[in-house]
């Protein structure tokens, strides 16, 4: 029997100590959850930026091959301008025989928290057909 007494006391101590504990996981929680939700908000921030990052390199890619097959500059712009983020700047340089398309946009996706992405591509000119007859 006296082990039946010993067993009864030692489940009392541990109700009282989980009943002690509960405490610390309501504080714990309040502490680990804003942890939480700032590191999700920081990786979705970081999927933006490399979306724009993305979006940077084909506009650039895609304003520097048809800028090399000698396109008008209004439609070079335009044709990168399609495929580049919303707001982009673009700038197309010549210089001898080859072609410079720039890409640079700037969003702000939370307050606070602004980004510039910045792309370039160059490309050999092409001749024009016909450009010599």
């Amino acid at each position: 029997m006296r082990g039946c007494e010993g067993e009864g006391e030692r489940g009392a101590s541990r109700v009282s100590a989980w009943a002690s504990d509960r405490g610390f996981v309501t504080a714990e929680s309040a502490v680990v959850l804003p942890v939480l939700v700032m590191f999700a908000m920081a990786l979705v921030w970081g999927l933006l930026v490399m979306a724009a990052q993305i979006q940077c390199v084909d506009a650039a890619r895609t304003g520097a091959r048809a800028a090399a097959r000698q396109d008008p500059a209004d439609a070079v712009i335009e044709v990168t301008r399609e495929a580049a983020p919303r707001g982009a700047r673009v700038t197309v340089e010549r210089e001898g025989g080859e072609v410079r398309v720039v890409v640079v946009a700037q969003r702000s996706l939370l307050r606070g928290l602004p980004f510039e992405v910045r792309e370039e591509a160059v490309a050999a000119a092409e001749e024009s057909v016909g450009a010599g007859t």
